[in-house]
């Protein structure tokens, strides 16, 4: 025998020498079957050794073998996705929106240890067959490892032992307040979000945050990033602006590669492997065009447009950055597509139907044209009834909203969709399967779920899921936030900081500086999800830790110099309280707006134009805040910090100001080092900055730096790859090689 067998918390870890390491479930029926002097392990029950539980195996060969040993209800289970997961108690809106139950007690009734399975989750392990799962807030590594062993368990325990692929949407925010101390660990390694990533302009760096992020994401049990979202961000307005690399086409594309290759490749043979975690690229084939700024998670801003025809521009972060990766692994993993209907461009079948639905988006592009064989997976809830226009959660069916929930789960099968985000349930799937075999015959429609099963059973083998879906929770609490996994995410933060203005060599202050902190000022608004949010004042900086560096002041007279924060400006673009269509300007300045230049008639036809009518930002009190500041104490200078969502109209604020650092979601700290000198700003801008609102309503939506920018009063213009270090704006190889 050439293996040993070592017990673990409620697993058991088998070493084959020279050969895979393996784990199973104590209690999941499963058994090892012994050959050649190594262990297998009998993940089907029947007590011989089959091609796709042998490791020795090609995966190709292992998969074809599963693939013909499923029934068509475990190859629907297959292509759903499940709804949010939370494992957690905390205080959190995915929490108290998807928290399920407990032996039937709801979670604030349940007193038992929060890592157990919850009634829903057993459900559609064993009813539905579900082996993807969506995971979103976790209490602690440990709870998130100790859940993943008991919910790989109990799928290993049914069918053929198909282990669960846990998937994750981004989680390495930061939160501004809190310190980072050299040396010390934390939850998990904070980064600046994904635009900020984008400001240091630099490939290495994103591939180093895919290296370390990918394995806190296997520490907690996550084999599926649904991330980059590589969407060409040519709409200043559109509300996922911060989450896109920005709108240089050969800046998203390197930055595209680098994410995809940091996340799944590894140091074994192909590139694939324990370590590895699937890349699903988003959104296909680019959401950043929506119309005037709307969003299609929102039936108002369902249309993607196209004005300056320029579709094949928004391909390019795809087809020569995720589909052509550097290492190994050659391509992202999976892709998902947009919700939005990318309006008027497919001229072959003459349809107008969400990407998820198009057999000229999919097939004719995606899968012929482009040749990429890997999963397709709908965005969460396109299958779903809508509801209404400006509500978050609902269906988001756009263009086939006429037909059943079963027929649209059918059409987005023709179209070439391997697996449905959000769906829970598997009937309609089995049912989109019978509207099938009655059109193309049972075999047929064998035959192309098939197809869909090989391509989803790949991304759980080549993650070496089928081997070891197992954790040890007391390495996943080593590893996730480690210290130097700490010390690279603090390290990029301050790398993503963009220096616009520095009047007079301001920065960096001197150690005995007396800076006044001024509280920000939120009007009332509404949340993503439509919910009203009532207006509030804060302190936008912990007091005690700027303390650390400056002395902090109760009064502008006391102060050298005055520190005020800003964020983009907050806008919601519809209004069921508006008389006529409810159509608002999304605007990027914070004074009333009026959108005079607005289009009179909508591109995708229909009464959706909001030419005269007006918007106010949320939070456009701090701007007047500032100016009476600048009024009451003209001799005190002002340093703005930006934290920056979208591009913003600085022309209302920088002439009153001596200093501007923008941040893309960072700790405190990071800004605090920059003034404080401990950091030179390196930052260079991943978009534009427009010179006012006419600029904005006149770019063309699909067209990349197309806008005038703002230039301020030393002439500076904030255009794509502006950044300043303390002295003068940055001229180095960056700008020119991705201009």
């Amino acid at each position: 025998m050439s293996y040993r067998i070592i017990q673990q918390e409620n697993w058991i870890l088998v070493e084959n020498d020279q050969g895979a390491a393996l784990g199973y479930a104590a209690d999941s029926g499963v058994t090892l079957i012994e050959q050649d002097g190594f262990a297998f392990k009998d993940l089907n029950k029947n007590g011989c050794l089959d091609p796709y539980e042998d490791w020795r195996l090609p995966i190709e060969e292992r998969i074809e073998d599963l693939v013909t040993r499923l029934s068509v209800e475990e190859m629907a289970g297959l292509m759903l996705y499940s709804r949010h997961q939370t494992v957690s108690r905390s205080d959190n809106h995915f929490v108290q929106m998807f928290s399920g139950t407990y032996g039937g007690k709801a979670l604030a009734d349940y007193d038992g240890p929060i890592s157990e399975l919850t009634d829903q989750q057993k459900e559609f392990l064993t009813k539905d067959h579900i082996r993807h799962v969506l995971l979103t807030r976790v209490e602690s590594p440990k709870a998130a490892a100790q859940w993943t062993n008991k919910i790989q368990a109990m799928a290993e325990s049914l069918d053929s032992g198909i282990p669960v692929n846990i998937s994750s949407d981004p989680r390495h925010s930061t939160s501004a307040d809190t310190e980072f101390n050299a040396g010390a660990g934390g939850e998990i390694s904070m980064w600046p979000e994904q635009l900020g990533l984008a400001a240091a302009f630099d490939p290495e760096l994103v591939k180093q945050f895919g290296e370390i992020a990918s394995q806190e994401y296997r520490a907690l049990g996550i084999t599926t990033a649904l991330s980059p979202q590589i969407d060409l961000a040519t709409e200043p307005r559109w509300m996922r602006f911060s989450g896109t690399f920005g709108e240089g086409v050969k800046l998203v594309t390197a930055l595209a590669q680098a994410y995809c290759d940091g996340f799944q490749t590894t140091k074994e043979a192909n590139g694939w492997g324990k370590e590895s975690v699937n890349a699903m690229v988003k959104h296909w084939p680019g959401g950043g065009s929506g119309e005037a700024g709307r969003d299609g998670h929102y039936g108002y801003g369902k249309y993607a447009v196209y004005p300056g025809n320029n579709f094949n521009e928004h391909l390019k972060p795809f087809l020569e950055g995720a589909f052509d990766l550097q290492e190994g692994t050659k391509k992202a993993a999976a892709v998902m597509p947009y919700y939005t209907i990318s309006y008027d461009q497919d001229q072959k079948h003459g349809e107008n139907v969400g990407n998820g639905f198009s057999q000229f988006i999919l097939n004719d592009l995606l899968r012929k044209k482009y040749h990429y064989d890997g999963v397709v997976c709908t965005d969460w809830s396109i299958t779903a009834d809508p509801v209404q226009i400006d509500q978050f959660l609902g269906g988001k069916s756009w263009g086939v909203e006429e037909l059943t929930v079963e027929q649209r789960h059918y059409k987005a099968l023709l179209a070439g969709v391997d697996q449905f985000g959000g769906n829970n349930e598997i009937a309609p799937v089995l049912a989109a399967f019978e509207l099938g075999a009655k059109e193309y015959g049972t075999q047929a429609m064998k035959e192309r779920f098939h197809v869909s099963a090989r391509r989803l059973l790949k991304n759980l083998f080549q993650t070496g899921l089928f081997e070891n879906p197992y954790l040890i929770s007391e390495k996943s609490e080593e590893i996730v936030g480690q210290p130097q996994f700490m010390e690279a995410g603090f390290k990029a933060q301050q790398k993503s900081l963009v220096l616009l203005k520095n009047k007079h060599r301001l920065l960096p202050l001197e150690k005995t500086a007396k800076l006044y902190i001024p509280k920000q000022h939120i009007g009332a608004s509404k949340d993503w999800f439509g919910h009203p949010q009532p207006a509030f004042e804060k302190d936008p900086v912990n007091r005690s830790l700027v303390e650390k560096y400056f002395q902090v002041v109760d009064s502008p007279e006391q102060a050298d110099a005055i520190w005020l924060f800003l964020e983009s400006p907050k806008t919601y673009g519809y209004s069921n309280e508006d008389r006529g269509n409810g159509y608002l300007p999304i605007s990027l300045q914070y004074k009333p707006y009026t959108a005079h230049f607005a289009r009179k008639k909508s591109l995708a036809g229909g009464d959706r134009s909001y030419h005269g009518k007006k918007n106010t930002a949320s939070n456009g009190q701090d701007i007047e805040t500032l100016q009476r500041l600048k009024e009451q104490h003209p001799n005190v200078p002002i340093i703005v910090s930006l934290t920056l969502k979208n591009p913003t109209i600085v022309a209302e604020f920088e002439p009153y100001v001596d200093a501007i650092i923008v941040d893309f979601g960072v700790q405190t700290q990071a800004i605090l080092s920059v003034l404080s000198g401990a950091f030179t700003p390196s930052g260079l801008l991943p978009f534009q900055m427009p010179a006012d609102m006419e600029t904005v309503e006149k770019q063309q939506e699909d067209v990349p730096l197309d806008m005038k920018c703002y230039s301020d009063e030393f002439g500076h213009t904030y255009d794509f790859g502006f950044g300043m270090d303390f002295d003068e704006p940055i001229v180095d190889e960056r700008r020119k090689l991705y201009e």
